[in-house]
């Protein structure tokens, strides 16, 4: 079995993609958590913050929730099918989106291309860049709209006290909160009750304006603290511009380093790069 383990600002994804001899890749729910637990434990596996399979579209039934676009009606070149390390299904990660479209391309042999991607979350287009050096790629992707998030449970609202704070749905829940220092909050202590007050789960971003965006931090649903999170920097970027503490553009600083979140008006771009790391043979 072929991987490629890639990271968009030290978040990092396992991508296993269907090649074009149709060798198969697991279809059933069971086998791809089981395998996501498997590849992506940073101990006993390769480990990354998830696995993600790229299926061919007229091989996607079974890995896709919902309607399952093909070439023929939709012109789209990869399903994208997402595990977080701990088996949970993901509907959409910002990071883990540009990796795919940066090894799909990578696959075709090439360095640039457009790639459209199916997803639980509705279809992506992403342009891929060279980046500044070789195995780097910068990725734009159109993220869709953004919308509210789930209602947020009292609990929370006690926890949080006077903290500003808002639930944003950017294809997957975001709980965003604003603090004075995102790096001073103990993600340890404050991301899992957070996560599990909300019923399905829920990504939380600390966040404080800068001079030209903002700086987060972000426990996420599923894989705990990471480097970075491409809809986590999407999300709050759009909370922050309802709150008036950024304008439409936004760099959003995080400890794996800076993407940027471009809004027009409830439509949200997200910019950012990609690096391979390695291509790894794990038996079946």
């Amino acid at each position: 079995m072929h991987l490629s383990k890639l990271h968009g600002l030290g978040n990092d994804f396992l991508v296993l993609l269907e090649d074009g001899a149709g060798a198969p890749v697991p279809t059933d729910e069971a086998g791809l958590v089981d395998l996501a637990r498997r590849l992506c434990d940073r101990h006993r596996g390769i480990g990354a913050d998830g696995l993600i399979v790229g299926a061919r579209p007229d091989r996607a039934d079974g890995l896709i929730v919902g309607a399952r676009p093909d070439r023929a009606d939709g012109g789209v070149d990869v399903v994208m099918h997402l595990h977080n390390a701990d088996g949970s299904r993901a509907e959409m990660s910002g990071n883990g989106i540009r990796c795919l479209a940066h090894a799909v391309v990578r696959a075709r042999g090439e360095r640039a291309g457009t790639v459209v991607a199916a997803t639980d979350a509705g279809l992506r287009t992403l342009e891929v860049a060279p980046g500044g050096h070789d195995g780097e790629a910068l990725v734009r992707v159109g993220m869709g709209s953004v919308a509210p998030g789930p209602a947020v449970p009292p609990g929370v609202v006690e926890r949080l006290g006077e903290a500003r704070h808002a639930t944003v749905d950017v294809g997957n829940p975001h709980l965003v909160v604003l603090v004075d220092d995102p790096l001073a909050v103990d993600l340890r202590a404050e991301g899992p009750p957070l996560e599990a007050a909300f019923p399905a789960g829920i990504n939380v971003e600390f966040v404080a304006p800068t001079a030209d965006g903002l700086v987060l931090t972000v426990w996420e649903r599923g894989a705990g603290i990471t480097e970075a999170c491409g809809t986590g920097a999407c999300a709050a970027t759009a909370a922050a511009h309802r709150w008036g503490v950024v304008g439409d553009r936004a760099e959003v600083r995080m400890p794996g380093g800076v993407a940027t979140v471009e809004l027009d008006g409830d439509e949200v771009t997200l910019v950012g790069p990609s690096e391979h790391i390695a291509d790894v043979e794990v038996p079946r």
